[in-house]
């Protein structure tokens, strides 16, 4: 154990843990050394330099004593957002957008709990995932050809095939569902991420004409391309560094900024007496309303705290 510390410490004031360009020897020993998170002691013992999430607490129903979900929009266009669309990839750092973390987590089976609704009830296969975020369409022109029976060569369908795809650049919004509980053990208000999802284009009326979209507002309308129950991404995100303006070499994790809701959003849709609680639904067609009911929701959570404190 002495050896081990002992290892430990040379290796930390060497800066063999450092992982940084300061200290690379060479740009490919520095790739290396973030791929495989660990470094090897004295040659058995291996100490890991892989970030680790932060377990969440037991809580049980009644350490409870008031709670409530909201569901959020975040923004991406806003300042403060940014960094969760921003991806740079270099030699000095390496940041991801939080729509490709998600997306790769997925593709890589390190995130399973994939679902088609924020009530986490019906499951999205990989195979139904790709035509959420995709649609593979023949030109007009093709399909007549097809329909006249004439031959269709390779040209063809590489000429009268369109492929859409939804990709990061055009996944602007966030959608976020938490509860904001008080917990009567600590006597404090927190707040738990219960689910994610991004928003972007339906890759399914992108390019169609108005006359054959059938309702659909255009290739700007946003939809749910998949909820994500978030305790089953946090290991994936807690590999994800995002760009921090204030020190790019901070080793800052989407699971981090996430718990602790550095971002601005805005209350769409709350547990209440209006059914599922949708502000659109019982204050419809005025923005400036739904607005200023948002803000009064999030005002009558923080008095719930400040009341705690009340005699």
């Amino acid at each position: 154990m002495k050896s081990l510390l002992l290892s430990l410490t040379v290796l930390i004031s060497s800066g063999a843990f450092a992982q940084n360009i300061l200290n690379a020897k060479s740009p490919v020993e520095l790739r290396e050394m973030r791929e495989e998170g660990y470094d090897i002691v004295n040659g058995t013992d291996t100490i890991s330099t892989a970030p680790t999430v932060l377990p969440y607490g037991y809580i049980e129903d009644k350490d409870i004593l008031w709670s409530k979900v909201v569901w959020e929009i975040i923004d991406l266009n806003e300042k403060l957002n940014q960094p969760y669309y921003y991806s740079y990839e270099d030699v000095t750092a390496t940041y991801i957008s939080l729509y490709d973390a998600l997306f790769k987590g997925i593709d890589s089976g390190n995130i399973t709990e994939v679902y088609d609704d924020d009530n986490f009830t019906s499951r999205i296969s990989p195979e139904n995932l790709q035509s959420k975020i995709q649609a593979i369409r023949e030109s007009e022109w093709l399909q007549d050809k097809r329909a006249s029976g004439e031959e269709i060569t390779a040209q063809d369908l590489i000429e009268g095939v369109d492929h859409y795809k939804t990709d990061t650049r055009s996944v602007k919004l966030i959608k976020i569902k938490g509860m904001w509980y008080i917990d009567k053990r600590l006597g404090q208000m927190k707040y738990r991420l219960l689910g994610i999802a991004p928003m972007g284009p339906d890759p399914q009326v992108l390019g169609l004409s108005e006359a054959t979209m059938l309702g659909y507002q255009g290739d700007e309308e946003m939809i749910d391309l998949f909820w994500i129950f978030y305790p089953g991404a946090r290991e994936v995100l807690s590999n994800c560094t995002i760009y921090n303006p204030k020190n790019g070499s901070s080793s800052i994790t989407y699971d981090d900024v996430l718990n602790a809701r550095r971002f601005s959003s805005i209350i769409y849709k709350s547990q209440s007496e209006y059914g599922d609680g949708l502000i659109s639904n019982y204050i419809p067609g005025d923005a400036k309303s739904q607005l200023e009911e948002s803000n009064r929701i999030k005002n009558e959570i923080l008095q719930k705290e400040n009341n705690m404190w009340n005699y």
